[in-house]
């Protein structure tokens, strides 16, 4: 699940703030252990740290309250649940002694079982 965002430039840093948050939610509601780290600037492309450049390849721009000149949004976006990653955690995670995994209470509503038994 991907989460995006657009903001003016002076509201990007809240905003990118705002997206860990939401990521940190989604995690933390399926009841896993997780910690948040920083990537080196040298293990990042460009397009990493968006700011302008997604929004000046696709023109997207946005004129200021009042007028004035139009400008480039900033683009934001974060990985909110990678699917890759998310199944693997919850066996790890919820997995009990005798095999059965405990489905977590949020994914319960869709009328998955409290536990989910090896065959």
């Amino acid at each position: 699940m991907e989460l995006f965002q657009f903001a003016r430039p002076q509201d990007s840093d809240a905003a990118h703030l705002e997206l860990l948050a939401r990521a940190e939610e989604l995690v933390a509601g399926l009841g896993l252990h997780h910690r948040v780290t920083k990537l080196a600037a040298g293990d990042t492309s460009p397009a990493q740290a968006a700011r302008t450049y997604q929004a000046r390849r696709g023109g997207i721009r946005y004129r200021p309250a009042g007028g004035g000149k139009a400008a480039y949004v900033h683009t934001l976006n974060a990985s909110g649940l990678a699917t890759s990653r998310l199944l693997p955690a919850i066996l790890e995670q919820h997995q009990r002694a005798d095999g059965a995994v405990l489905v977590p209470e949020v994914l319960r509503r869709w009328g998955l079982p409290e536990l989910l038994r090896p065959a």
